[in-house]
């Protein structure tokens, strides 16, 4: 999200903050403020609610469809393109069940009480949860517009999957549909920053809203969600990474954050996975020996589908919501939330504040409120820092795990040797 909106949403956090406080300390009662500006802030809020919910489901099966099409080249690399495409996906689906487990296990919000905040207004209608084997079978939709009318996440993104596939399989003749397609993306994007201009405005009224319930201890129970995302992410850079190439490649870990050291820099400062890409290549293949032609491949791939650090955020901002409403997780949404965030995974990549977008889809796909939005928007500044880290430092991991196995990767002693020239 670029920084300068972001730094207007916090504006719009803490000025709702203060209103909303305001009313619930001094001017409780006063019916121009508890009753006319309330009411104003709830309809504001739910009109930017309803514009986000109403971007939600072309947006996915849009962007899904194109990120399916853009990886029709992935044959034509043979080997190294399936080992790259399926390092990627298996990364992101340890990122996704690591992150679930740790929700799981810590229970972000489950002390934030803001259950009694959620207005009837744009609330989102619960539904009971089905049995995982029920919720795999129903994938599948047997009427495609009612599967877009009703908003069913999973079926849609079914549906987006075969389009994808079937236009690849047009070869040449396709061509009409990839531009159309292309330009409905180009659409969604636009429409997509047109609403997450309004950001700033909606995150003051849904905050001035909760701001007139909230207290310190709910407060504290942001601080702690926020702390846990940053924690694991910090850990997948450091630790995780470094761990997992020492073990299947001749760089040591020490080497490893050596050689990522300012990429993690870059990344931090940039939050763009994109605009990271040039000191990916340079990371990978002057100080870890990478070949340029795995380089080559697999890093624009990964800037658009490896998702891992941002699947860990959303799926802890999603347990943080649904806690935090009083409508924690159970075992069956555990399953269908991970499945979602792997298949928005496949062509989410390019969406402008693609962290907050996601959690509003998959707030829609589980039946939560979406007034969190309000707060995970609040703070995704900060969160997006390190998801972008984590994104590109896994770039870099799975590029030379790739590299090894193809022998396209330098001696452990050619890579150390040109990290002691780089530190000179």
């Amino acid at each position: 999200m670029d920084k300068s909106l972001s730094s207007k949403i916090f504006l719009g956090l803490f000025a709702g903050l203060v209103l909303g406080t305001a009313i619930q300390y001094l001017f409780q009662g006063v019916s121009l403020f508890d009753v006319y500006l309330l009411g104003a802030a709830e309809g504001a809020g739910g009109m930017f609610v309803s514009l986000i919910k109403l971007l939600v489901v072309p947006l996915v099966y849009v962007s899904i469809v194109c990120g399916i099409v853009d990886l029709k080249d992935i044959s034509a690399f043979g080997r190294l393109g399936t080992k790259t495409f399926a390092l990627y996906i298996i990364n992101t689906v340890i990122a996704i069940a690591a992150a679930l487990t740790v929700g799981m296990i810590f229970q972000p919000g489950a002390d934030a009480n803001l259950a009694g905040t959620v207005s009837q207004a744009v609330k989102l209608t619960t539904t009971e949860t089905p049995d995982i084997f029920s919720l795999v079978v129903n994938i599948v939709p047997s009427n495609p517009v009612q599967a877009f009318a009703n908003g069913d996440m999973l079926q849609i993104i079914f549906m987006a999957i075969l389009t994808g596939l079937a236009i690849q399989a047009l070869d040449s003749r396709g061509g009409p549909a990839i531009r159309t397609f292309k330009l409905a993306n180009e659409i969604m994007m636009k429409l997509v920053g047109l609403v997450m201009s309004l950001a700033p405005y909606g995150v003051f009224a849904l905050m001035t809203q909760l701001g007139a319930t909230l207290n310190a201890h709910t407060l504290m129970s942001v601080a702690g969600y926020v702390a846990l995302v940053v924690a694991m992410l910090v850990f997948w850079i450091f630790v995780f990474y470094p761990m997992v190439v020492g073990m299947t490649t001749s760089v040591s870990p020490k080497q490893f954050l050596r050689a990522t050291r300012e990429q993690v820099l870059f990344s931090l400062s940039t939050a763009s996975s994109n605009a990271t890409i040039p000191v990916t290549m340079r990371t990978l293949t002057e100080k870890l020996q990478v070949s340029k032609s795995v380089a080559g491949f697999g890093v624009p791939l990964g800037a658009t589908m490896n998702m891992s650090g941002v699947s860990i955020y959303i799926a802890l901002a999603t347990i943080f919501v649904a806690n935090a409403f009083g409508q924690p997780i159970n075992s069956a949404d555990i399953f269908t939330l991970g499945l979602t965030i792997l298949l928005l995974s496949i062509g989410a990549g390019g969406v402008p504040g693609g962290g907050v977008v996601m959690v509003g889809v998959l707030l829609h796909q589980l039946g939560l409120p979406p007034e969190g939005l309000a707060i995970i928007a609040a703070v995704d500044r900060i969160n997006d820092m390190f998801c972008t880290s984590s994104n590109v430092v896994g770039d870099t991991a799975v590029n030379t795990i790739v590299a090894k196995s193809e022998g396209e990767l330098a001696t452990a002693d050619d890579a150390q040797a040109e990290l002691a020239t780089e530190s000179r």
